[in-house]
């Protein structure tokens, strides 16, 4: 049976040029996708106008009211009407569109939202009289005087009344209202010298302010980290890595957090490209590349990264929103994120998240069913032999009594003349273990509870990485190399990655067509299913553009040997083993989680431990 086809009428179709209104409404349906596309562009705006304060108000989670007042350079009464027209903009000239230095190039913005709203811009330029100019649903109307002390006012009612199918596919406000925080937020951390203050204005009045972002003072990262602690909050500040690394011309800066301090989904990852919050999957990719060896698959690394370089590296004309970016060696900034990020991991070496001493905590507080007024006792803190005095003064042998059955060493411990001062080491010295499975150390200021199996399983995991860097993966000859048939595209594809996969022992070998030739595969691995694997290469390879499968099947063996080869829970320690185990978990990087991402100690400072008591 045949079916008509849909795409051909009766009659020859006429091409037609559309008018002014339908352009712009089609134009309005690519740049305005929600209430928070709009408030990202007026933003945008006001930032390229020079402002250091910007206000946004909104109602009814942006679609009834979306207003954006900034004190930046304004703009003259005479071209307001020229600012609504499409493609009139004052950011480039037209010549160069690789070299853009601002966030708004196309002059689209504008004329969009007057297409689908009510849009009414009022502006003032120093030494001119204020002005004002509407359209509505396209309608222009003329310009007339206006009262406005200095900047520019853009309010937006009534978004896509001109359109009103598009209504039918809007979130709830409390959706859309979210949408814009997080639009406001993103751009708020890329300018940490501009004031930004969100207030919800639904239901008339004055509303409330939801966000402020206060203008921070201070060099780059003095400034950025405090801005950072704004927005993300302040445990993602305290446990965040400074970044700083450059490569080829292209500088990457931010800050990254520790690994212990990761989420459920990839909610904390802000990337920046020229100051411009996008969204790319390369990008995105490179971070989780980074955190490849510390976190299991459902965990996601926090992070805010900056990659400043020439505009003529990146185009970021490839997306209507301008929240993809294409960089001319894209291998370059991959590569760049991925090896500064190691590298700061590496550095903190066995540092822990300190969010993970406050759910322990947390945990430790009481619950009491009614709030009772916590009782505040002021004790001095006795010496050692001010305690043993008063043990043998309370009942004779009691002082016997606490040595047999306290969580002590039973094993001698040298003499403290010959150990290195507890404040000079940062895990402290062992004093005991509990449940044959956990070390209780003493340091300067508190103390650190350390989980013996995960430290030592990441211990030997890092060993045996080291040797495997050093020795390179084995490889084992297959006796009948196994051909896997592909597509042409396929085909060049996984060669053009084959390099990077023969160093860990998977060689392939064109075959003619689309057809490769498994020579070799890791003899870790043992038996392979040599096209599954290569065909989970290719769909991480079209889904990332790179591929650590066979490297993630590598380190998951050695991560297996590692849990085997390590200390055991239940076994008791003596306290020079102890003691070992904490110097060489200071001296080996990532040794404060364990190979799934989890921390191996717990430090609790002696003033959170007092404040249990209700000590001062």
């Amino acid at each position: 049976m045949e079916q008509a086809n849909p795409n051909i009428s009766e009659f020859r179709p006429v091409i037609r040029q559309l008018d002014d209104a339908a352009i712009n409404r089609i134009a309005a349906g690519e740049v305005v996708e929600r209430p928070a596309s709009a408030v990202k562009e007026l933003i945008e705006n006001a930032i390229d106008a020079g402002a250091t304060r910007v206000a946004i108000e909104i109602a009814d989670g942006g679609k009834t009211l979306n207003r954006v007042t900034d004190d930046g350079c304004g703009i003259a009464a005479a071209d307001l009407p020229l600012a609504l027209s499409r493609h009139a903009t004052s950011k480039i000239d037209g010549s160069d569109l690789l070299n853009i230095h601002t966030f708004g190039f196309r002059g689209e913005a504008l004329p969009s939202l007057g297409a689908v709203g009510r849009l009414t811009i009022t502006s003032r330029v120093p030494g001119a009289d204020a002005a004002q100019i509407q359209v509505a649903g396209g309608t222009m109307s003329a310009v007339k005087p206006a009262a406005l002390r200095a900047g520019t006012v853009v309010e937006l009612r009534d978004l896509f009344f001109a359109t009103p199918a598009r209504l039918k596919f809007m979130r709830t406000d409390r959706a859309e209202t979210q949408a814009i925080a997080d639009t406001v937020k993103r751009l708020a951390m890329a300018e940490p010298s501009v004031t930004f203050t969100l207030r919800d204005v639904s239901g008339g009045g004055e509303g409330r302010v939801t966000f402020r972002a206060d203008r921070e003072n201070g060099d780059l990262f003095d400034a950025l980290h405090a801005r950072l602690a704004c927005v993300i909050g302040r445990e993602f500040a305290e446990n965040a890595l400074q970044i700083d690394a450059t490569r080829e011309g292209i500088r990457l800066y931010g800050y990254a957090a520790l690994p212990t301090y990761s989420r459920g989904a990839a909610v904390a990852q802000y990337l920046f490209v020229n100051g411009r919050p996008v969204r790319d999957k390369m990008l995105t990719g490179a971070l989780r590349a980074a955190y490849f060896d510390f976190l299991s698959r459902d965990r996601h690394p926090a992070a805010a990264l900056f990659i400043d370089c020439d505009p003529t590296l990146v185009d970021v004309n490839v997306h209507p929103a301008k929240s993809e970016v294409r960089f001319r060696d894209p291998g370059v900034a991959r590569g760049l994120i991925v090896s500064a990020l190691r590298h700061a991991l590496a550095e903190a070496g066995h540092r822990a998240s300190s969010t993970v001493a406050n759910a322990t905590l947390g945990a430790m507080r009481p619950e009491s069913p009614q709030p009772i007024p916590a009782r505040v006792y002021q004790m001095d803190r006795p010496s050692p032999a001010a305690r043993q005095m008063a043990y043998q003064a309370q009942a004779p042998g009691f002082a016997e009594l606490t040595r047999d059955y306290s969580g002590s060493v039973v094993e001698p411990i040298a003499e403290p003349a010959s150990e290195a001062p507890t404040e000079d080491l940062p895990l402290g010295a062992a004093r005991g273990q509990v449940h044959e499975n956990y070390i209780i150390a003493q340091t300067a200021d508190g103390m650190v509870i350390v989980d013996q199996h995960a430290a030592h399983e990441r211990l030997v995991y890092e060993k045996l990485k080291a040797q495997m860097a050093a020795n390179g993966v084995a490889a084992q000859a297959l006796l009948i190399p196994e051909i896997v048939e592909l597509s042409e595209g396929d085909c060049a594809r996984l060669m053009a990655v084959a390099d990077d996969l023969s160093r860990f022992g998977l060689t392939l070998e064109p075959f003619g067509g689309g057809a490769v030739a498994v020579r070799e595969t890791p003899a870790i691995l043992g038996e392979v299913n040599a096209r599954a694997m290569i065909l989970d290469i290719l769909d991480e390879l079209s889904d990332q553009g790179e591929s650590q499968m066979v490297q993630a099947r590598i380190e998951a063996i050695l991560s297996r040997v590692a849990c085997h080869g390590s200390i055991r829970s239940g076994r008791r320690m003596r306290a020079e083993e102890m003691n070992a185990l904490l110097r060489e978990m200071e001296a080996t990087p990532h040794s404060g989680q364990c190979n799934h991402g989890r921390p191996t100690y717990v430090e609790l400072k002696l003033a959170d431990i007092e404040r249990l008591f209700g000590r001062s």
